[in-house]
């Protein structure tokens, strides 16, 4: 254990070199895949004269406003996991944390605007409103949890936040995946796909949550000595 520079006074504990080992993979697989979906994109958007485009022609100035602001929460948010690590320059990571969550503020903006000038049917913008709503509830928590010295609230609520900032690539995978098996894209299984893109993860994730935490409770009530009571109820 030692103290952790963000916060004076807050111990955090040093994982083993296997669990560093694994934190490097995982990072390193999140940069690629950020790296490839913020390409994807430029690559979609870049023609003038690409049927993509052309969608958004008189409401460029809200698409780039969308597309700025998101490849900026990708990027921030991946480099966010690496940040964390580092101890003794701990302002990187608060103005890391503050550009990503102000990239994304704008991302938010300019997604509000398309959606409401957007003709898509109903079931799909009230999907992409979901996945706004979302990301604002998770991450105005984690930045809650930061302000008030939580330090273990704040990055189990960004790791959310950033579960949620992932939902257009985890879309567009299921979407390919959908088209794939044969699926018509139809304005419902778009809708589907959108909540699924951070439902999905998000549970998951709680799912991952509670049966980690329920196994270090188990190993902690096996390593109490006989008698103590650590884990029982009173009476």
């Amino acid at each position: 254990m030692r103290t952790d520079p963000i916060r004076e006074g807050v111990a955090v504990p040093r994982g083993g070199p296997a669990a560093r080992v694994v934190w490097v993979l995982l990072w390193i697989a999140l940069a690629a895949f950020a790296a490839e979906f913020v390409r994807h994109v430029y690559l979609k958007y870049a023609a003038l004269d690409s049927p993509a485009y052309a969608m958004f022609l008189t409401r460029r100035g809200w698409l780039w406003c969308h597309l700025g602001g998101g490849a900026v929460g990708i990027v921030l948010g991946t480099l966010q996991f690496a940040t964390q690590r580092w101890r003794r320059q701990a302002w990187v990571h608060r103005w890391v944390g503050r550009a990503y969550f102000a990239g994304m503020l704008v991302t938010m903006l300019g997604a509000t605007a398309l959606i409401a000038t957007s003709p898509a049917p109903m079931p799909i913008r009230v999907a992409f409103a979901a996945t706004e709503a979302a990301w604002l509830v998770v991450a105005s928590i984690g930045v809650v949890a930061i302000l008030r010295g939580q330090i273990e609230v704040h990055r189990r609520w960004m790791l959310r936040a950033y579960l949620v900032t992932l939902a257009p690539v985890v879309f567009r995978i299921a979407l390919y995946g959908a088209v794939g098996a044969g699926m018509a894209p139809s304005p419902n299984t778009i809708a589907a796909l959108l909540w699924g893109s951070w439902a999905v993860p998000l549970l998951a994730y709680a799912l991952g949550r509670w049966l980690a935490d329920a196994a270090k409770r188990g190993a902690r009530m096996a390593a109490a000595p006989t008698g103590t009571g650590v884990g029982l109820d009173a009476g």
